[in-house]
């Protein structure tokens, strides 16, 4: 039996006069791969931002409804927006490693943290590496800086920062768009192996890659939620036209 990781109540957001996202209701199951598609200017990036206050860095940027995560609401004046950050992790679409090494990324929020002790950082890191299918790749050259790894593994990496911090969510936004498809099968890979442990909610690069790797699909256009169900009932018996349209090409 499925149970709610997420649930999005009546969600508006405005930047400035705009309005990006319009009475949003959406429920997203613990241990999923939800991938939100649409077009450009459809709200995705602003949905994702906002399941952690990401947002909230824009002045110009107003809420309102709920977001609530096992039952919290994270839109809530007194919200704890560090730990909020750590349990729903953010991977961009531009890999952003850090300017040191590919031990010292990975490590670097534990070291910030509580984890101090070098041997359970060691074991963390090590274990962050491996979810992400990046271990055997950098196992020997772990003290080299990040910045000589591929782009693929490049974004590995960011997966495996956010991985090691323990998060229940993962959040990726077109996180394949620049990468060869080898790159881009292994992540996938990844996350279909990822979705054990956590809830991952993904705006793919590609409507077939959401075709390839996700449970259920939300469609999105212009700030609107149009449709959202399992993979194969969008992609076989959309009951909306326009997602019926955007899938088959015919705008977007």
């Amino acid at each position: 039996m499925s149970v709610t990781k997420i649930s999005i109540k009546n969600l508006n957001f405005y930047y400035k006069d705009t309005w990006a996202l319009k009475n949003l209701n959406l429920d997203i199951n613990a241990n999923e791969i939800m991938a939100l598609i649409g077009p450009t200017k459809s709200g995705i990036t602003t949905l994702l931002r906002s399941l952690n206050h990401l947002c909230d860095l824009n002045p110009d940027a107003r809420v309102e409804g709920d977001i609530f995560i096992d039952g919290e609401n994270i839109n809530v004046k007194d919200v704890d927006v560090t730990e909020l950050r750590r349990r729903v992790g953010m991977v961009f679409e531009v890999p952003t490693p850090l300017p040191m090494t590919i031990f010292d990324n990975v490590s670097y929020g534990l070291k910030l943290g509580t984890k101090k002790d070098r041997r359970v950082i060691g074991e963390t890191v090590e274990k962050a590496l491996r979810a992400a299918a990046i271990w055997d790749e950098v196992k020997d050259r772990l003290n080299t800086p990040a910045m000589s790894l591929s782009g693929g593994q490049q974004q590995r990496l960011c997966i495996a920062r956010i991985l090691a911090l323990e998060p229940d969510i993962i959040l990726l936004d077109r996180p394949c768009s620049g990468l060869d498809p080898i790159s881009t099968a292994n992540i996938e890979d990844s996350l279909v192996r990822l979705k054990e442990q956590y809830t991952i909610i993904i705006a793919p690069h590609s409507i077939q890659q959401g075709g390839r790797i996700a449970d259920r699909i939300a469609f999105l256009l212009m700030g609107e939620l149009v449709e959202e169900a399992a993979n194969i009932d969008i992609f076989s018996e959309p009951k909306d036209q326009r997602t019926s349209d955007y899938i088959r090409g015919r705008f977007g």
